[in-house]
């Protein structure tokens, strides 16, 4: 088993987990690693579950808050081990998130007496389907673990606070025809020839860019995948254009469900797979005074979070870690050494 030593500098701890292989799915052996690592605090109560591990203090205080980080990284993209240049560390999951996960891991090891309880949960198979997912998982066995009063995911964002985040859907929308030889084409009807409408539609949509809590969000419709056709010679009577919504999170799932429907209004639309947005909540104690402790000013969440699964359980959370969110999946994935070392000062300060 590969150890990790919590006593380290945080660009060698980063640098050890980034080294250990835990695309989802395989999260066992950075998950024993983590535990091991762990299970010498005293001031830790450890309780695992699969490959996700939840530590908590239990000092008495009167708040507390949530540190969590996924442990899971896309596929391999020719980006494994990690290299240190001196400037950055290279390598899979050292942006998305092992970066954030190095930090909580120290906090963890490290405050023997924070401010407010503190639990930490390093979870996995984030990056795959939501019923895979570990918070998912803990949820619907132990939900009191996930209690808190304000939660920090600390996915990348460039050492500053972005808050909320997008919902996401992706509808399938389909045209139909009616198959023929294509030397007798004009006893068919073209059903790719029919999504050439439903791209015309997505040409011309005009994203909306609502102001929500002061913050600036971007939406967007794309479609991500086309699929039709039967043989080199046939007329397709099926073509199905996948399209992905990001909306704004003052827009429930229902109701983009219902834009979507209204924009594709005349074809067969189903949702294939769905996921709310965040409110900001800046105007949430919690998030505020952890905003006028980080300084700087809070930016809009691109993309999703699991801090859109805090919001549904009444917990308000942020964004906070190293790395830029714009490298993650890539093949070019790093993290500045200044950014894990600046975020791990000011969580300490913080829950000092």
């Amino acid at each position: 088993m590969t150890s990790l030593d919590l006593e380290s500098d945080i660009v060698d701890l980063t640098a050890a987990l980034v080294d250990i292989a835990s695309v989802s799915g395989d999260e066992t052996a950075i998950t024993d690693a983590i535990e091991q690592s762990l299970a010498p605090v005293p001031w830790l109560d450890l309780w695992r579950h699969q490959n996700s591990l939840v530590a908590r203090t239990s000092l008495g205080r009167d708040e507390r808050v949530i540190i969590a980080g996924h442990v899971d990284t896309v596929p391999f993209n020719g980006n494994l081990p990690s290299r240190n240049d001196g400037e950055l560390l290279h390598g899979l999951g050292s942006c998305d998130m092992k970066g954030g996960v190095a930090v909580g891991l120290m906090l963890a090891a490290s405050l023997a007496a924070p401010n407010c309880d503190v639990t930490y949960v390093f979870y996995e198979a984030e990056e795959v389907e939501a019923d895979r997912n570990g918070l998912t998982l803990i949820s619907a066995v132990r939900p009191e673990v996930l209690e808190g009063d304000f939660a920090i995911l600390m996915e990348p964002s460039n050492a500053q606070v972005e808050a909320g985040c997008q919902g996401t859907m992706r509808v399938d929308v389909t045209t139909t025809g009616t198959r023929a030889h294509s030397a007798r084409s004009w006893n068919g009807v073209n059903a790719i020839h029919a999504a050439g409408e439903v791209l015309d539609r997505l040409r011309a949509y005009q994203p909306r860019r609502p102001e929500i809590d002061g913050l600036l969000f971007h939406e967007g419709l794309n479609a991500v995948y086309v699929d039709g056709g039967v043989a080199g010679n046939v007329i397709p009577d099926s073509c199905t254009v996948s399209v992905n919504y990001r909306f704004a999170p003052d827009r429930s799932v229902a109701a983009a469900e219902a834009h979507l429907r209204d924009i594709f209004s005349g074809f067969d639309v189903e949702v294939s797979d769905s996921a709310p947005g965040a409110l900001p909540g800046l105007d949430r104690p919690a998030a505020a005074a952890f905003l006028a402790a980080v300084g700087g000013t809070a930016s809009p969440k691109f993309g999703w979070t699991d801090v859109s699964y805090f919001s549904s359980l009444g917990v308000p959370a942020v964004n906070f870690g190293p790395g830029n969110p714009e490298l993650a999946h890539t093949q070019a994935e790093h993290v500045p050494l200044t950014q894990l070392r600046s975020c791990l000062d000011v969580m300490t300060t913080w829950l000092s």
